[in-house]
């Protein structure tokens, strides 16, 4: 159960991050709305998946695949350009949080 809301964490905070670039600034009260809402389920969830889970390895795994999802809607939703040093930047994140979850587990 602790995995699935790591994943619940990630999307959320994906959402949100990406409806932080869609509300100018915090200008459009939608979009602000959705920022507001997807990190605090991202924190809520974070919060429950750590009662059985390590922290270390949780917080690559929320932090890095989050970097790489936020990147991914980016190139997706707003045409941003991807550069060769981004693709090798976000391949080795996910290479860091590959590490990190097979070195040290995740359960405790």
């Amino acid at each position: 159960m602790g995995i699935a809301m790591v994943a619940g964490a990630i999307v959320s905070e994906v959402i949100a991050t990406l409806s932080l670039r869609a509300s100018h600034g915090l200008s459009r009260p939608w979009p602000t709305l959705v920022v507001v809402i997807g990190y605090a389920a991202a924190f809520v969830l974070l919060a429950q998946a750590l009662k059985s889970l390590d922290v270390g390895p949780v917080y690559a795994v929320w932090s890095g695949l989050g970097t790489v999802g936020a990147l991914v809607g980016g190139v997706l939703l707003f045409g941003e350009q991807l550069h060769t040093a981004t693709v090798v930047g976000a391949g080795l994140i996910v290479f860091g949080v590959a590490v990190m979850y097979l070195g040290g587990g995740l359960a405790h």
